[in-house]
């Protein structure tokens, strides 16, 4: 159990940096799209690969955040039964899905996906829009966001087995700090970067935050 809880910090760690640094992906899609709305409707100016970077970049958020926002017990969860349910049978309802159906899910879905990356890879796929991008970049993206979320999901089912055995804490206690859009908007505060987005990214934490709290409360 040791060893195990010792390769599921590494995997915390891994997960906590990735996210970190996804985050500020972000920022930067925002920023394209605002550049992309104030070139088209200003100067009459387009561009099918600053179009295209943006779902791309919205792509790596999603996925390469998978295993983050797993790593800090912020998915989306159902907890109308299993919130009246002890600490105990909450961690076993987490076993049975990791092993039922997170794992294998995400295993199928990495499989099925490197064969996309590699015929684009080696065929050189482009886009069918005049002056787009190359597509192996965005293919590669699914394999390693579902690789890493495959390693969360190790380390979360380790963790939940080690409380189920009296070796650590219960994981499903949120995480005590910052949400991640506060942590968002503190590093544009500190690089002094755009402020407007700064009231944004507070704004959408404000909306998000009381949905936390009443499912807390639950």
């Amino acid at each position: 159990m040791n060893f195990l809880l010792q390769f599921s910090r590494l995997v915390d760690d891994l997960n906590e940096r990735v996210g970190r640094l996804t985050i500020w992906l972000i920022l930067i899609v925002v920023l394209i799209s605002a550049g992309n709305a104030v070139s088209r409707f200003a100067f009459n100016l387009s561009s099918n690969a600053m179009l295209e970077i943006q779902w791309y970049l919205f792509s790596a958020v999603f996925l390469f955040s998978s295993g983050y926002v797993l790593k800090r017990n912020e998915h989306i969860r159902i907890d109308v039964v299993t919130g009246r349910l002890s600490e105990r049978a909450q961690n076993w309802i987490d076993v049975f899905g990791f092993i039922v159906f997170l794992l294998p899910m995400a295993l199928l879905i990495a499989y099925l996906s490197w064969p996309v990356f590699m015929n684009a890879w080696t065929t050189g796929e482009g886009s069918p829009s005049p002056g787009g991008l190359i597509r192996w970049p965005v293919r590669i993206l699914m394999p390693v966001g579902f690789a890493l979320l495959i390693l969360q999901g190790l380390s979360e089912l380790i963790k939940r087995l080690a409380f189920l055995a009296g070796s650590g804490p219960n994981p499903l206690k949120r995480e005590a700090g910052p949400s991640a859009e506060q942590e968002l908007a503190e590093a544009i505060k500190k690089h002094q970067v755009a402020p407007q987005v700064v009231s944004y990214v507070e704004a959408n934490h404000e909306m998000v935050e009381p949905q936390h709290k009443q499912g807390d409360a639950k």
